[in-house]
């Protein structure tokens, strides 16, 4: 049976692919959207934040 495509996640299946994604923009990895100089200072540079707008991008590479 193949596993469908979950587009729906739950808060906890959030959590942790925000805070898996904030790690590793927090360690050094690169965007995966374009940001502008302007655009991180009003985030205050916070990977929290970079890895929510990357999940509501829907470009995050992590899975569940």
């Amino acid at each position: 049976m193949p596993q469908e495509e979950i587009t729906e996640y739950s808060k906890y299946e959030r959590a942790r692919m925000i805070g898996s994604r904030a790690l590793q923009i927090a360690m050094g990895a690169p965007f995966l959207i374009k940001l502008k100089e302007k655009d991180l200072e009003k985030l205050g540079y916070n990977p929290v934040k970079i890895a929510m707008m990357e999940l509501e991008e829907d470009v995050l590479p992590i899975t569940v």
